[in-house]
């Protein structure tokens, strides 16, 4: 019988490898959120998750929409329910319209939220549908690449 914990950190590991493959950057401490909302430009912010239907979504979506002619500067990713600290940070920083949803996407400009693609707009969406409403918030707001 596999012990539970084992198969969580399996499912876990893989959800931060697929992000990491796709040039997300692994946000895991308040700090590392905080100096990565200050830089200047864009930045995707992927909130991550284990939720098997709109995770396998929203992951395949992250990676598929970034091969576009604009794309945000920065690519990031914070874990909700794994870097918990760096996840209510992160939340903080969205402000208090952010409505918390994972898997979610947030896009931002010189720090400011300019875009979001909550739980409800992934769950149940095929991942090409994920992929052109990020694409769509790359095309307003982003720089060509």
């Amino acid at each position: 019988m596999m012990d539970f914990n084992m198969y969580m950190n399996d499912v876990v590991s893989g959800a931060r490898k697929e992000m990491e493959q796709a040039g997300y950057e692994q946000l895991e401490t308040p700090e590392a959120v905080e100096e990565a909302f200050a830089r200047p430009g864009t930045t995707l912010v992927m909130i991550n998750s284990v939720c098997g239907c709109a995770g396998g979504i929203a992951r395949p979506a992250a990676a598929h929409a970034v091969h576009y002619d604009k794309r945000p500067d920065h690519l990031t990713t914070v874990f909700a329910g794994q870097d918990k600290e760096a996840t209510a940070q992160a939340r903080m920083l969205f402000g208090d319209d952010h409505l918390p949803s994972s898997p979610s996407f947030v896009l931002l400009k010189d720090g400011q939220v300019v875009g979001e693609i909550g739980r409800h707009e992934i769950e149940g969406h095929a991942p090409m549908s994920v992929v052109t409403n990020l694409q769509a918030q790359f095309e307003e707001f982003c720089e060509e690449v």
